[in-house]
């Protein structure tokens, strides 16, 4: 998760065709990317080893898609992936920074004896001008199951801009996927919503008693707020893969050499996951990415990497899993399925963070269905 705010002035640029809602660069900025211009966020990406190893070994263990080549980091923060592609034998780098962590950036690269060959600039995708096309794309543009943030409208925006025909972008390829899991999460969830909501009544009935004013008339206001809060928006979790009770699926695939703005805006899909565990309880859908450097077609990685961010017993990455509440649950058996129709849009208030749709149904291994149920899942 990157900072260049190119995908608040892509959605500004595209609002009138598309009818999406304009988007205030000021705004944006001051909620969102300021907050990547502090080295304590920096250190949290950093410190992610298998982020780190990820993009590593990506870039020298394919240092053919490197030396001699002209590259453009998008979003480059602290400047690591820039220093790499230097130190991989790039001949030119162009390292694009919106925030002041920029200024952090260039001394990282003077201390890392790569001044003269990474330029680090501060601006926009949008402003900024390059002097040449560029053979590589190489930008960590992934927010919470991947598509949070929008900032992969940036990294489009300097692909249709600057990538050379032959080009190659890292990462290449990503994929979402969605799976059932058991988790005490939504238990202790409803426990807080609970306790709030007794509290909301003894505020009520003190209101009236002290001071002869009815607040009662705000109670499903109060409520609507906190199931939002609670039981309605999602949670960040590194899981352990024993809390995955069924088959996970891939409920989108992107060729970041290909996908478009409007590809990524909404996404639907439509999965059927089996159940592999005994009288368990479906608490909770999980979803998660990962994103692969195969290079392209045309030009393909002498040794592919991957980045998975699955539920890891070993602790897994900054990025966890989100976990959507199935309110209410549902009992399965193996052999059963949870059938899921599935919906993920930009939020209209804020384009950065997304409102989900699901509706479930249990399939028993019968072949009966349960009626459906449907919730909306905000990604914030």
């Amino acid at each position: 998760m990157a900072s260049t705010p190119n995908g608040a002035a892509a959605a500004a640029g595209s609002s009138a065709a598309g009818g999406v809602p304009p988007v205030d660069k000021e705004v944006d900025f001051a909620n969102y990317f300021c907050t990547y211009a502090y080295l304590y966020h920096q250190k949290e990406m950093l410190c992610d080893r298998v982020r780190m190893d990820a993009y590593h070994s990506a870039v020298f263990r394919n240092p053919h898609h490197f030396r001699g080549k002209v590259v453009l980091d998008v979003g480059t923060g602290s400047g690591i992936l820039a220093i790499w592609s230097a130190q991989a034998g790039a001949r030119k780098v162009y390292a694009v920074e919106a925030t002041n962590v920029a200024e952090h950036a260039r001394e990282l690269v003077r201390a890392n004896g790569v001044a003269d060959i990474v330029e680090v600039i501060q601006g926009t995708m949008e402003d900024i001008v390059l002097p040449e096309k560029v053979d590589v794309i190489i930008s960590e543009w992934m927010g919470y199951y991947l598509l949070r943030e929008s900032m992969f409208d940036s990294v489009i925006c300097a692909r249709d801009r600057w990538l050379n025909p032959g080009g190659v972008m890292y990462p290449s390829h990503a994929r979402m996927w969605l799976a059932p899991i058991q988790s005490g999460l939504g238990d202790k969830k409803m426990e807080d919503f609970d306790m709030a909501m007794n509290d909301w009544n003894l505020f009520v009935e003190d209101t009236q008693s002290y001071y002869g004013v009815n607040m009662n008339a705000l109670t499903k206001a109060y409520r609507a707020e906190h199931e939002k809060f609670y039981l309605k928006s999602s949670i960040w979790n590194n899981l352990h893969p024993n809390q995955v009770i069924g088959q996970p699926a891939v409920i989108k695939e992107m060729d970041c050499l290909t996908a478009t703005v409007e590809e990524i805006r909404e996404v639907r899909a439509q999965a059927s996951l089996p159940i592999n565990r005994d009288r368990t309880r479906v608490a909770a859908l999980a979803g998660w990415f990962d994103v692969h450097f195969r290079g392209s077609q045309q030009n393909p990685a002498a040794e592919e990497v991957e980045l998975n961010t699955a539920p890891d017993e070993n602790g897994g990455t900054h990025w966890g899993q989100q976990v959507f509440l199935l309110t209410p649950s549902l009992r399965a058996n193996e052999g059963d399925s949870i059938n899921v129709s599935f919906s993920m849009v930009r939020s209209k208030e804020n384009h950065r963070l997304m409102d989900m749709d699901f509706t479930y149904e249990l399939q028993e291994s019968s072949g009966k269905k349960l009626p459906a149920i449907s919730t909306k899942i905000f990604l914030e």
